[in-house]
């Protein structure tokens, strides 16, 4: 089925820079500082138990609903009840739209009260074939048509679910969350993207932990532009037009996230040679298996 085209655009110019991550609770510290250096796109989920200090620190901001840009997610365990998921998220928040509704992974897991991931007797995750993701998503196309989220997508897909997905999708996903640094570049999945018209936002930008940051190269590309490692790292997605997503408690940092460095074609090839194909955050456990489902599955 050939879908209809979303504004990507949209969230592309409305997110220029990143995002203020709400993971945890102590998303207070970082709005303190993000209101004054200009972050206005939010992003949380129902399984981060954040949306009600979301929307708690957006109504006493004193700015108004539309200066903001929000996102949060349908969880794996709620595909079967999207639209009574959705109206949640939207009470948890205080609010009576969102900017942009993402469905948080490709798989589904039974819904079991208290235990967003319940587990079979072997210790692996309970999956379930139904609903398929493509089943809840036309259920979000819904919600789309109905103005409560302005835009919607999904996240943790590859290049085999996304077709998978476009097989029956009236609406092309408007963005497309997943992990990406320069460690995993993903290039085939980016330039799908550009494609179909689907914006990309990168989680963990810079990896997990110093690992990234440590490598010689970004520290001497540091070393001539005058900023950090994770300016560069930054600086290099924003040359490629991925949405950057990343996490940070401390003002100074905040600050050094939103002013970054122009590279040049030498300085972004470098970069692009620490390409490794390594997951670092969503990989695969010892059994080869991520939230329940295989590589061959997951298309990766």
């Amino acid at each position: 089925m050939s879908g209809t085209n979303q504004e990507a655009r949209r969230v592309k110019d409305t997110v220029p820079a990143a995002v203020l991550i709400a993971r945890s609770l102590t998303l207070n510290r970082r709005r303190e500082a993000g209101w004054r250096l200009r972050y206005r796109h939010i992003d949380t989920a129902e399984v981060y138990m954040t949306e009600k200090a979301v929307g708690k620190v957006v109504k006493e901001s004193g700015l108004p609903r539309e200066d903001f840009f929000i996102t949060t997610k349908l969880p794996l365990y709620h595909k079967d009840r999207v639209a009574e998921s959705f109206a949640k998220s939207l009470d948890n928040l205080g609010m009576d739209y969102v900017d942009l509704y993402l469905m948080h992974a490709p798989q589904t897991v039974p819904y079991e009260e208290g235990n967003p991931f319940p587990l079979n007797t072997d210790g692996t995750l309970k999956t379930l074939s139904s609903p398929t993701f493509n089943e809840a998503y036309a259920e979000m196309e819904k919600i789309l048509s109905s103005g409560r989220a302005k835009a919607i997508g999904v996240s943790n897909f590859s290049v085999k679910t996304l077709d998978e997905l476009l097989t029956t999708a009236t609406i092309i996903p408007a963005v497309n969350q997943v992990e990406m640094h320069p460690y995993l570049a993903q290039k085939d999945l980016l330039e799908y993207h550009r494609r179909k018209g689907i914006a990309t936002e990168a989680y963990s930008p810079g990896g997990h932990g110093n690992l990234i940051r440590e490598e010689p190269s970004l520290k001497a590309l540091a070393l001539k532009h005058g900023v950090s490692t994770t300016q560069i790292i930054l600086a290099w997605h924003i040359s490629r037009g991925v949405i950057i997503l990343p996490k940070s408690e401390n003002a100074e940092r905040q600050k050094q996230n939103l002013n970054l460095p122009t590279l040049d074609k030498d300085d972004i090839d470098i970069i692009d040679g620490l390409e490794r194909g390594e997951r670092l955050i969503a990989k695969l456990d010892g059994n080869g298996i991520w939230v329940g489902w295989t590589k061959e599955q997951l298309g990766w």
